[in-house]
């Protein structure tokens, strides 16, 4: 579980990757993490550079086609046709979550969820197969939470304080930080964006505001910029949100 074995100055990672590198080394190292973009997301180069990856959408392709091959396999051996329609139809699955989120198993969900959107449809009319019909309607069910529909009809500045954080979360790569960190990541895009930098208190009442929606965890201290705040929703939710904007 690779995203466990990551520190500050990633000496871990490095260690452990640099060893099948040594002269004569008979080691090989396999890897694997929930988070499918992981080397570009929080890995530096001196460690990336050690490592072979498949590309996003062709990992999560090969992964749930490995799970869809064994069960065909084991209960329709005979039925290969369906094995090469399964391969298809899980590589198409899979370019859609890679381009939505980074995370392998939400492709599993989605084609479960299908499933059950098909066998309901199918009470109430004559049966039918899963379509990408109704693959489209699980998607748009799983990325379409009041939590993100909140994110959408935020203000700017709320948004961008949302990007800050996970501008952050990529900096330091663990899923908290201070207000004060989010805050200098905040004015950093208010400069590119060539917005005007919102005040410490405006900040402040962003961040208040955010916890209120429970978009965010925010401490109950006193300690103002030293607060320490936390996603509520998945960092993948927050990117689908904020894609578009």
């Amino acid at each position: 579980q690779l995203d466990l074995l990551w520190t500050r100055k990633q000496n871990v990672m490095y260690n452990l990757f640099d060893w099948p590198t040594q002269k004569h080394s008979k080691l090989i190292i396999l890897a694997i993490a929930n988070t499918m973009d992981l080397p570009e997301r929080i890995m530096m180069n001196r460690v990336a550079s050690r490592l072979v990856c498949p590309s996003i959408h062709s990992n999560i392709a090969l992964l749930f086609c490995g799970q869809v091959e064994v069960f065909l396999v084991v209960f329709f051996c005979l039925f290969v046709c369906l094995l090469i329609l399964a391969k298809l139809f899980s590589q198409l699955v899979g370019n859609i979550v890679a381009a939505l989120s980074g995370d392998a198993r939400r492709c599993l969900d989605i084609c479960r969820r299908a499933t059950e959107i098909c066998e309901f449809a199918s009470q109430k009319r004559t049966p039918e197969i899963v379509r990408m019909a109704h693959v489209t309607e699980a998607i748009d069910e799983m990325f379409s939470s009041p939590y993100i529909n909140a994110i959408r009809n935020a203000s700017l500045h709320e948004q961008l304080f949302l990007k800050a954080i996970l501008a952050e979360f990529r900096r330091v790569g663990v899923e908290e930080a201070t207000v004060q960190q989010v805050y200098h990541q905040h004015v950093a895009l208010c400069r590119i964006e060539g917005m005007q930098s919102p005040t410490v208190s405006e900040i402040m009442a962003i961040c208040s505001r955010l916890g209120a929606c429970r978009l965010l965890l925010v401490d109950s201290s006193n300690k103002y910029l030293h607060m320490r705040v936390q996603l509520n929703i998945s960092q993948d939710d927050v990117m689908y949100a904020l894609k578009d904007e």
